[in-house]
């Protein structure tokens, strides 16, 4: 059975066992007929045409998952971001760890999707805010369809969060093939100031495919710093959905770090919804072997006297594949909008490739909007001064590569993620240098 066929036959006993509102059923059973009537994305489809599923989706993954499974600290603390003190919201095949999770209610709500779908003190949040800036698309309808799990945050007015939150998704590989689905609803309401870093993990050889929903609301100065990690293992591919609301003068920053797994494909949308919204896209992505990053933006300028900036590098290596699809709409109300977008990729070899694909669309007159593209190899004639001086080719190599990815890590809040980032770059190339961006 195809798996198309296998998740639309096992939704009615699915959603028959859940305790959610009827107003999320009705959201469900909608998401299931877009579902059904579009199917999972082909390269057919021009949002799509660089990166292909077929691969990904000829496993007879297991839908839902019934068993528990104990994971001990010590074999995933490598994982976190251990050297800070953070909220962590975490799970293993799909289902909430309490043993390794730290979630709160004081002041604030850290804790489970699961409990804002069925509790009655969270209704008027979810009924306000749940799917409501997600696209219907393929895979966003697949998810909403079917999701049960994930993280809730919602920051009330005028709280600034002392500590970060940590969100990480275990799958352990108690099965042979799993498709997991994690949804997550993050709202911070006026004048809220929250850091939050998500990392998608498999613990296993098996093929796993993770179809992930972030929706994010950021009120009237609001401030939502978003940190991805995604350095998973080469059978594990993730679909990562990330739709952010912006209010008027919010800040929202997205980092997103690509350096392993099979295929990756990151859908980052943007809609800004009042005046004076800085919206932040920046990312890193290393990969070698056939390994496939494929980044697809968006920011919707709808209002006058906004910004974005979007800064993503990418270093190529072996048989690997990047893309980069990047948009911005800027609407005929949105005058004075300042939007930047750069997108710089190095081949290390002529076996590498990279799609680029970077878009404007502008109906505004008087606005300051400017995208650029390179790709390249590294500069020769800088490799030979460095080496004249004693460095290395390797290391000197490793130093050039540094300075390429420095302008994304130089924005990163979090001196400890930064710091994590810069030794997984560090890993990546293959070297040991003594000092941090």
């Amino acid at each position: 059975m195809e798996l198309k066929e296998k998740l639309l036959s096992s939704y009615v006993a699915f959603e028959n066992g859940l305790n959610i509102n009827s107003d999320v059923h009705n959201i469900r059973t909608k998401a299931l007929e877009n579902f059904e009537k579009l199917g999972f994305p082909s390269k057919k489809l021009e949002a799509w045409k660089y990166t292909s599923l077929n691969n990904v989706l000829k496993h007879d993954y297991s839908l839902f998952p019934d068993h528990d499974v104990a994971i001990e600290l010590a074999d995933v603390k490598k994982y976190f971001i251990h050297d800070i003190d953070s909220y962590k919201i975490v799970f293993i095949d799909g289902k909430y760890s309490s043993f390794l999770s730290e979630t709160t209610h004081e002041g604030m709500d850290v804790c489970l999707l699961s409990a804002a779908l069925s509790k009655t003190k969270y209704k008027p949040v979810i009924e306000y805010y749940f799917n409501r800036a997600a696209k219907q698309d393929n895979m966003t309808s697949l998810n909403t369809a079917f999701a049960t799990e994930g993280a809730y945050i919602h920051i009330p007015r005028g709280v600034e969060v002392e500590k970060p939150i940590q969100i990480i998704y275990f799958t352990t590989g108690k099965e042979d093939a799993s498709l997991v689905q994690p949804r997550n609803l993050i709202v911070a309401d006026n004048n809220a100031h929250v850091q939050i870093i998500e990392r998608h993990q498999s613990l296993t050889d098996n093929p796993v495919l993770t179809n992930s929903v972030t929706e994010i609301y950021t009120d009237v100065h609001a401030t939502v710093d978003y940190y991805k990690i995604q350095n998973d293992n080469k059978n594990a591919s993730l679909v990562d959905n990330t739709y952010i609301e912006q209010q008027k003068e919010s800040v929202c920053s997205v980092h997103t770090f690509s350096f392993g797994g099979n295929i990756t494909r990151n859908n980052l949308n943007f809609f800004q919804k009042g005046e004076r919204i800085d919206s932040i896209l920046k990312g890193i992505t290393i990969i070698e072997g056939k390994q496939h990053v494929d980044h697809h933006t968006l920011v919707h300028h709808i209002e006058p006297n906004c910004e974005s900036h979007q800064d993503y590098k990418g270093i190529f290596n072996e048989r690997s594949t990047g893309v980069f699809n990047g948009k911005v709409i800027v609407e005929k109300e949105a005058q004075k909008t300042n939007a930047y977008q750069q997108n710089n990729n190095i081949l290390i070899n002529d076996k590498a490739t990279i799609n680029a694909k970077p878009q404007l669309e502008i109906f505004a007159d008087d606005v300051k909007c400017s995208h650029g593209c390179t790709i390249g190899q590294l500069d020769e004639q800088a490799l030979f001064y460095m080496q004249q001086r004693g460095i290395p080719k390797k290391e000197a190599r490793a130093l050039l590569m540094y300075a390429f990815a420095n302008t994304v890590l130089e924005s990163v809040k979090i001196p400890e993620v930064k710091k994590r980032i810069t030794k997984l770059i560090a890993t990546k190339l293959g070297v040991n240098i003594g000092f941090d961006l």
